[in-house]
């Protein structure tokens, strides 16, 4: 059979395979032979929770504080956000998780609350430590709750408290659980959930965002419409506004007498007040003579300031002390 063509009719299969390959001893199999449907390969649903839940939906980084959440639901860190948006070159790379994020309003600072049992790699120095992923690093402060991706959790849009949904299920309130700010259906926001829960909010952030722009269309027409009218001149007090005493108030002139007038001077001299309504007069003599020396002493026509001896002109030394 070894000599038999491998086109004869009567070779048997045996003599094909000795003659077409196997050779050294080789077996194949028949998985190796014939091709089947292909398998579709399953996602590991905890490297899945994993994901979502520990790194960030834009750099695939560890979640660290401050963490926000887009109005899909999506958790980023803060600091991938802002970098993101201020990026202006054209090689930045375009990413489907943060695509619907133009601004960081778009974004909400989430209020998390710290898990008591969760250690980190504080023990893990050598490399041989049990990494519990069921053990979360946040928790929900009403029931408990770990935030691993077992249970869904929810935030709220005004204030940025993360709460899990059996707590709002079973607590039904209007004002948030930790710092109670007041809330409404459209404000809770799912983390991570499912497409048939991101497609729901993706309708409210359509309608939010086109709500927002009417509002802001409203206001700059206002805004127009107040510029275009004419603006009313300013009422000027009549004359007889000014006699009975509505008008603008006149200010009075202050005189500086000296304190060793008696009572009687002052009252004199409070005759010679004048408005300034009425023309400008010059000061009698008196007036003058008056004065205090204080006030006299700070001219240089005083008296005191003639009897003051200057430093020496050339080398401004004061010799004369």
């Amino acid at each position: 059979t070894l000599f038999r063509s491998a086109n004869s009719p009567s070779a048997s299969p045996v003599s094909l395979g000795l003659i077409m390959g196997c050779d050294g001893g080789t077996i194949p199999k028949r998985h190796e032979l014939v091709k089947g449907p292909k398998r579709v390969e399953k996602v590991d649903k905890n490297a899945e929770l994993i994901a979502q839940w520990y790194y960030c939906s834009l750099t695939q980084e560890t979640l660290k504080k401050p963490i926000v959440a887009c109005e899909l639901g999506r958790l980023f860190n803060k600091d991938a956000i802002l970098e993101y948006l201020l990026d202006k070159s054209p090689d930045k790379p375009t990413a489907e998780a943060a695509s619907h994020i133009k601004s960081i309003k778009h974004v909400v600072e989430l209020n998390l609350t710290d898990n008591p049992a969760w250690q980190g790699n504080k023990g893990n120095t050598k490399g041989d430590k049990y990494d519990d992923l069921q053990c979360a690093r946040f928790i929900c402060p009403v029931v408990g709750l770990e935030m691993n991706g077992r249970h869904k959790f929810c935030v709220l849009r005004g204030c940025g408290c993360v709460f899990s949904l059996r707590a709002m299920k079973e607590v039904k309130t209007d004002a948030c659980h930790k710092c109670g700010r007041e809330f409404q259906d459209d404000d809770i926001i799912t983390l991570n959930g499912s497409k048939e829960e991101v497609d729901v909010l993706k309708q409210r952030m359509e309608a939010r965002r086109q709500r927002t722009k009417l509002e802001k269309k409203s206001k700059k027409s206002k805004v127009s419409a107040t510029v275009s009218q004419p603006e009313s001149s300013e009422a000027v007090p009549g004359t007889s506004e000014v006699k009975n005493g509505a008008g603008p108030a006149v200010r009075e002139k202050i005189l500086f007498v000296s304190s060793s007038k008696t009572d009687a001077d002052e009252s004199s001299s409070d005759k010679v007040i004048k408005p300034p309504s009425e023309a400008p007069t010059k000061r009698p003599v008196s007036e003058v003579e008056r004065r205090s020396e204080a006030y006299k002493s700070i001219f240089t026509s005083h008296s005191s300031a003639k009897r003051t001896k200057a430093p020496n002109w050339i080398t401004q030394t004061a010799n004369y002390y």
